[in-house]
């Protein structure tokens, strides 16, 4: 089996190659350990970080990255899956402290994987992967927090992404008014077409702001965090609910208790990684009803392994629009 495998070099350096393993290299659970010949893995914004080493994201080395993965079961000691089943793994850890899916093979433990919807090829899957798993969180807990198209413009934030470009997507195709907001001036014409009404700069949110502004957003799907977030809750209507699902700004929040007091806002913090099975199955439920295979075409690009190493950087940089995914078995 081919797979993109990490080391850390003796100054600490993360060094990154596709290197052939042995099958029985792979980590194994005892009780409920799953094997799965992956079809398609992604590479998200962790899995820049962990390829490059900007950040510590990685718990233990050598590792093999890749958060996602949909792929069908070699081998299982899981009663709940048999030879032949075609799953799919988002999160838990996979990628930083245990092996992931930038891979031909994987062993999970049972308990992290998901049946494939039907109407979802292994593309179709890994085209939406974690980043449009995240996104219908977003969406669901906007809907379940009770903001409705009726409660005004919707924003999204870092949307030329992944989670940002399906969030769109998304939300529109529910009948939402989004705003999109993205630092790349070319990507307007994209996200118009995915369904945003407007497209903003980055620069008006991401510098530091009053914390009481004018209300605009209903609610917010915000993949930044940092300033961004911050603008974000500040100028959220009375009542209105912000989802928190990213860091690409970064892990601070400069941000005043005015608008949860003044105004009555909610900030919700949306969890993919450990999110529970019927959590995790109702997001892909609702994946598979809400979107044709057509609509996700434009949000997808397919690289090699090799390739997906240069990827990882590119992320970081901001260079990639919607989804990355790997065909492993090229």
């Amino acid at each position: 089996m081919r797979a993109i495998y990490l080391t850390k070099s003796v100054d600490g350096k993360t060094e990154a190659v596709i290197k052939k393993l042995d099958p029985s290299d792979l980590p194994t659970f005892e009780q409920n350990g799953v094997t799965v010949d992956i079809d398609y893995s992604t590479i998200n914004y962790k899995d820049g970080l962990a390829i490059t080493g900007k950040s510590p994201v990685v718990r233990k080395f050598p590792m093999v990255p890749g958060i996602d993965f949909c792929g069908i079961v070699k081998s299982s000691l899981d009663a709940r899956w048999k030879n032949g089943d075609k799953v799919i793994l988002n999160g838990w850890g996979v990628g930083e402290s245990h092996w992931g899916g930038l891979a031909q093979m994987a062993c999970v433990s049972g308990d992290w994987l998901i049946k494939k919807p039907d109407s979802f090829t292994p593309l179709d899957c890994m085209s939406i992967g974690t980043a449009g798993y995240t996104a219908m969180l977003c969406v669901m807990a906007l809907e379940k927090a009770g903001v409705t198209p009726q409660m005004g413009e919707i924003l999204v934030t870092g949307a030329s992404g992944g989670v940002g470009s399906f969030a769109v997507l998304l939300l529109s195709k529910l009948g939402y008014r989004i705003t999109a907001s993205t630092g790349k001036t070319s990507q307007h014409e994209y996200l118009k077409s995915l369904g945003a009404h407007e497209v903003i700069t980055r620069e008006s949110l991401s510098e530091p702001g009053k914390p009481m502004q004018k209300e605009r957003w209903g609610g917010v799907v915000d993949s930044v965090g940092s300033h961004t977030l911050a603008n974000a809750c500040a100028s959220t209507k009375y009542g209105g609910v912000v989802t928190a699902c990213g860091l690409a700004q970064g892990m601070d929040l400069p941000l005043s208790v005015a608008p949860f007091i003044l105004r009555g806002i909610s900030l919700i913090g949306i969890d993919s990684v450990m999110a529970n099975r019927a959590v995790r199955e109702a997001a892909w439920k609702r994946l598979a009803d809400a979107l044709p295979t057509s609509a996700i075409s434009s949000i997808v690009q397919v690289v090699n392994l090799e390739n997906a190493i240069n990827e990882g950087g590119r992320i970081l940089r901001g260079e990639v629009r919607g989804r990355v995914v790997v065909d492993v078995n090229t």
